[in-house]
């Protein structure tokens, strides 16, 4: 039942990923969350988030950023990295990934997801039949209800761990 929740990989940053090697395993498309994964919570594209967009749109990426954050969190964050955004996106629902697709003229097959939290993130990309990329979130300073989940994530990521060994 818990492998409902289980990233097909699960890494210590966005920043360390090889993103041309997904490139040419066929994957076109990048849904990203942006608190935790890109940046600390709450912070601006940094000079390190730039850099990145950058380079994915040189290898050939689309990208959408899919955050169920508000639009004035997310707009200045998505207008400065350059990439449409969906605010208020409901994840887990599929309904955010699938307009993140439509958007960047993507599909399941070709499209890819990368976040910080699994029962929103992970869990939602998984419902939708990405391939998902769990990141260790940036900064642990985090609101009250995200600390709670946590918790949970990490009874979840014991189980992971243990299955990934078998």
């Amino acid at each position: 039942m818990l492998e409902t929740f289980y990233p097909d990989e699960y890494v210590d940053s966005t920043y360390g990923l090889p993103f041309e090697e997904l490139y040419k395993s066929g994957y076109r498309g990048i849904i990203f969350d942006v608190d935790n994964t890109l940046v600390p919570h709450g912070a601006p594209a940094d000079k390190r988030s730039l850099e990145l967009f950058d380079r994915l749109k040189h290898i050939g990426f689309s990208t959408c950023i899919l955050s169920n954050n508000k639009e004035p969190r997310v707009a200045p964050f998505a207008q400065k990295v350059d990439s449409p955004y969906i605010f208020k996106g409901a994840k887990p629902s599929r309904k955010g990934y699938k307009k993140a697709m439509a958007i960047m003229k993507t599909n399941e097959t070709n499209t890819l997801f990368i976040g910080d939290q699994l029962f929103t993130d992970v869990w939602g990309a998984r419902r939708t039949g990405l391939y998902s990329i769990l990141v260790k979130p940036i900064n642990p300073k985090e609101e009250i209800q995200i600390v709670l989940k946590r918790y949970l994530e990490a009874i979840v990521l014991w189980f992971y761990r243990r299955h990934k060994k078998k």
